[in-house]
């Protein structure tokens, strides 16, 4: 895919402004590329980084000695800015960039797995999620973390299924761009997504239609027809109209954990993915428009009585068919977006 492309300018007026209202980064601070050039994504941003940030400094990951790439980050201050484009995820042995990166206060903007996404489509609607429309993001991701932190009941609907969340919901976390109450700057982008869990896992129970999951290789399987899942004490006891493929990831969950908890409830905001416009990677779908949840009893940051932070193995992300979504019996979701 040649680099010069209209994607390549649109990617750039998003990354631009990213730079500009998420990480608030100017010349008087240093911006630092780490890239590679192993996938269609990876060509077009790290095109895209070279128009936003003219001064910035590129280095190309797999052609350079590790102790060069360990003196460049040495070199950064507190405030500096990185961006990781990667076509997998870079490892420097031990040394986990993202995590020594925010220790030093660095602000980090970390696009992975890129290689999964290879379709043109997947390429454009990638680029198209990049886009930041900032009054949108935090006028919904915070008005969501006030209605859930308040929250006494909810209830997801699809189609004639129903799954009832009865009590309240942990302290929503918000993923919109928003870094000013928050220790580290940065994360994972495209952004978009407020989420939370019941307080008390067993106190889920109903039913309810998936439309996508991540399968065994983190990718995002889409069956022909939406599958049931069967929710009893915040547990997957059951399910109707099944894939082989979703089987066998409920399987590989029971083999290590016994059961499968239902743990996560996900509320995408990013309206450039929806039930029609996918990509093939989970950990970047799942800022879908419209709800998810995660199946496995691991989770980085609730804790329950004997479950610890991560404790578990699977983190598994199913995409909800979602009707409807009610907040103590307000309507904040209807069919594709959000309305509060």
């Amino acid at each position: 895919m040649p680099k010069h492309t209209v994607l390549v300018e649109e990617a750039t007026q998003h990354l631009g402004d990213v730079l500009r209202d998420v990480f608030k980064h100017d010349d008087s601070h240093t911006a630092l590329v780490i890239y590679d050039l192993d996938s269609p994504l990876s060509i077009i941003l790290t095109e895209a980084y070279r128009r936003a940030l003219p001064k910035g400094k590129f280095i190309a990951f797999h052609e350079t000695d590790t102790e060069v790439i360990l003196s460049e980050i040495d070199a950064l201050k507190a405030g500096d800015f990185v961006a990781l484009v990667q076509s997998t995820s870079f490892r420097l042995s031990a040394f986990r960039i993202r995590i020594e990166l925010f220790k030093n206060k660095i602000k980090v903007a970390e696009h992975p797995h890129l290689g999964r996404m290879v379709e043109a489509y997947e390429v454009t609607n990638y680029v198209n999620a990049l886009a930041y429309d900032k009054s949108y993001f935090h006028h919904t991701g915070h008005s969501l973390k006030a209605l859930i932190n308040n929250a006494k009941s909810a209830v997801v609907h699809s189609g004639k299924e129903k799954l009832i969340y009865p009590v309240g919901f942990e302290d929503a976390k918000i993923n919109i761009g928003d870094y000013s109450e928050m220790k580290n700057v940065g994360g994972q982008f495209p952004i978009g997504e407020v989420f939370t869990e019941s307080t008390e896992l067993t106190a889920v129970n109903g039913r309810t239609n998936i439309i996508a999951f991540g399968d065994t290789n983190y990718k995002v399987n889409i069956p022909p027809h939406p599958i049931t899942l069967i929710v009893e004490k915040g547990q997957i006891v059951g399910t109707e109209n099944s894939t082989e493929e979703f089987e066998a990831v409920l399987n590989m969950i029971r083999e290590e954990e016994n059961v499968v908890w239902v743990r996560e409830l996900g509320l995408g905001l990013n309206r450039a993915f929806s039930k029609t416009n996918t990509v093939s990677d989970m950990g970047t779908f799942e800022r879908m428009c419209g709800l998810h949840l995660s199946l496995g009893a691991k989770h980085g940051i609730y804790a329950k009585e004997g479950m610890k932070r991560n404790s578990g193995k699977f983190h598994i992300d199913v995409m909800i068919d979602t009707s409807t979504f009610e907040i103590d019996k307000t309507t904040v979701f209807d069919g594709d977006k959000w309305i509060i």
